[in-house]
C-alpha cells in the first residue's frame, strides 16, 4: 500500500515488533508530535522511521540522506515537558519503503510504501531459527564472560520472523549490519545472516580477549 506520512530519521535501525523510547527537542519533531495528537484512534499515530546514511544529515540532500527501507511505528506513550520537549514511545510495525521525501513543511513527509508480510513457519524457517538460537545462545555466553555479568537476558520469541528482528535489535551490531538485516526480504535469510554476524563477532572476541566489555544497550521486545 502506498501513502503519505511523516517520517523521523535516526542514527539507529529500528525493527518490527520492537520498542524504542524517543526523546524528542527539534522543533520539526515536536511538530510531528503535536501532529499525531489530534489523531484520536491512538492506532493510527503512526510514522516511519529511516536510518541516516553516514556522512549525511537530513536537509538539502533530502532522500539520498537516509536508507530507503525503515519502519513503520506506532506512537504508544508521550509524556510532554513544559518546556515543549516530549518523552514518547514507540513500536515497530511493518517494514517500509521510502520512495520520496518532502523537506518543505513543518515536518518531513515520506511518499512510502508498505505491505504485509505473513509469518513464515515453514520447517526451513523453523530449523532456521533454532540455528539462529544456538548461535545466540553461545554468543551472549562469551559475551556475558567478557563482561564479567550476565547480559542480553530475557525470553526469545519463537516465531521465526519476530525472532530474526529481536536478535537483530538486540545483539552489538553495527548501523550498516542492522540495515542489511532490516532489507533482508525473508525472515530465513535475516536469520542466516545473523548467524554469520554473530560468528564473525565471536572470532573476533577470540582475537582479542583482552577486549573491554561493551555496555550493552538494551532494547525491549515487543508483540503487539
Amino acid at each position: 500500500m502506498r501513502r503519505q506520512l511523516p517520517v523521523f530519521p535516526l542514527n539507529t535501525v529500528v525493527f518490527p515488533g520492537v520498542t524504542l523510547p524517543l526523546h524528542v527537542f527539534e522543533d520539526r519533531y515536536r511538530a510531528l508530535v503535536h501532529h499525531l495528537l489530534t489523531i484520536a484512534d491512538k492506532p493510527d499515530r503512526v510514522f516511519g522511521i529511516v536510518a541516516i546514511r553516514e556522512g549525511y544529515e537530513v536537509g538539502k540532500h533530502g532522500v539520498q540522506s537516509v536508507h530507503r527501507v525503515g519502519c513503520l511505528v506506532q506512537m504508544t506513550s508521550v509524556e510532554p515537558h513544559a518546556d515543549g520537549r516530549f518523552d514518547i514511545e514507540v513500536v515497530g510495525r511493518q517494514r517500509l519503503r521510502l520512495d520520496g521525501l518532502d523537506t518543505s513543511g513543518a515536518f518531513l513527509l515520506g511518499d512510502v510504501e508498505t505491505a504485509e508480510e505473513p509469518s513464515d513457519t515453514s520447517p526451513p524457517a523453523v530449523e532456521e531459527a533454532e540455528r539462529a538460537r544456538e548461535t545466540f545462545e553461545e554468543y551472549r555466553r562469551r559475551l556475558s564472560e567478557m563482561r564479567g555479568s550476565d547480559v542480553l537476558e530475557g525470553e526469545l520469541p519463537r516465531d521465526p520472523e519476530y525472532l530474526s528482528y529481536s536478535l537483530a535489535a538486540t545483539c552489538l551490531l553495527t548501523l550498516a549490519e542492522r540495515q542489511s538485516l532490516l532489507e533482508s526480504p525473508t525472515a530465513t535469510e535475516r536469520l542466516i545472516l545473523l548467524r554469520h554476524l554473530l560468528t564473525e563477532e565471536m572470532r573476533a572476541m577470540q582475537a582479542i580477549p583482552s577486549l573491554p566489555a561493551t555496555e550493552v544497550a538494551r532494547t525491549s521486545w515487543s508483540p503487539n
